[in-house]
């Protein structure tokens, strides 16, 4: 009886999230790694806070920043701060508290994220739940994404703290178990991982953490947490993390920080065993555009019908 191994194939991904409509740098500014222009990526990841308000012309100008990034896919989600998104919210809170009730069109905002400009930008905006693409290169993955968080200062996409969002058998969208996703996005973090604010509290979501050791993905990518950016490498029987370390001259030089865990690595991701948690906030905690992208090799199985 003849076995076969699926293939895999190497696959880059830049993450960013927190970018608040804040504007890249000038290539020649080499004392900042977010400069023009971002680096190329088969994927590219938006873990939320697209905007500051939620405005317009926030969407538009963070729209055209992402058209102009060099990915063959570009996977947005909103966070607590993109409240136009938050159709519910928005319509109880912020309109209200934010816009003094001069409020945007909720259509035109979410057609600005799902309409054909966005699709000719390789745009996919997503929401809470599953999704499965294929990339050119053969590779196929899933993604879990979500844009909710615990309640944070009366902002979008809340929940409160004892509610379970993301486990059975109450969560209506649960995260699934292993193997089922590959990358985990969500705006928030999970408890105890790159989640610790100035004031030294520890602010991510216990269920969710909870979650991602049931799911084991590849890759969970997350921001919200301005002073938690960074990235664990966390090995799940013992629940140890390691910090990924980095050179800043090499950072500043390559514009992001890049990690490789691919199979062709010194020290390859042990899928099942292992996750990647990256916390891709380009903001500081001043509100300062200060950090890098991520960029990240991972080994990812080559769909049906692209298998040699």
């Amino acid at each position: 009886m003849t076995t076969h191994t699926p293939q895999t194939v190497k696959t880059r991904f830049l993450l960013i999230s927190d970018t608040h409509t804040a504007p890249l740098f000038p290539s020649i500014d080499t004392s900042h790694a977010y400069r023009e222009p971002l680096p190329s990526a088969d994927v590219l990841l938006h873990a939320g806070d697209l905007t500051k308000y939620g405005y317009i012309n926030e969407y538009e100008a963070t729209i055209d920043m992402l058209a102009a990034a060099d990915a063959e896919l570009k996977i947005v989600i909103a966070g607590n701060h993109d409240i136009t998104l938050d159709e519910k919210y928005y319509n109880s809170t912020g309109k209200k508290w934010m816009h003094r009730n001069i409020g945007e069109d909720l259509d035109v905002v979410k057609d600005m994220w799902t309409g054909e400009e966005a699709k000719k930008a390789r745009i996919v905006y997503l929401e809470e739940g599953v999704r499965t693409f294929t990339l050119k290169n053969g590779a196929r993955f899933t993604i879990y994404t979500t844009p909710y968080q615990p309640e944070f200062c009366n902002w979008a996409f809340p929940y409160e703290r004892d509610e379970d969002r993301f486990n059975p058998p109450n969560a209506k969208n649960p995260i699934p178990s292993w193997p089922e996703i590959d990358i985990l996005l969500t705006h928030g973090p999970p408890m105890g991982i790159l989640d610790e604010t100035s004031k030294d509290e520890i602010v991510g979501c216990e269920h969710l953490l909870r979650a991602v050791k049931r799911c084991r993905p590849r890759l969970h990518c997350f921001g919200h947490i301005h002073e938690g950016w960074g990235a664990q490498r966390m090995e799940w029987a013992e629940s140890e993390a390691a910090t990924i370390p980095f050179d800043d001259q090499r950072m500043l030089d390559d514009r992001c920080v890049h990690v490789d865990v691919s199979g062709s690595s010194e020290k390859p991701l042990k899928w099942g065993e292992e996750t990647l948690m990256v916390n891709a906030s380009i903001m500081n905690r001043r509100y300062q555009p200060v950090n890098a992208p991520w960029r990240v090799d991972l080994e990812l199985p080559v769909g049906e019908g692209h298998q040699s």
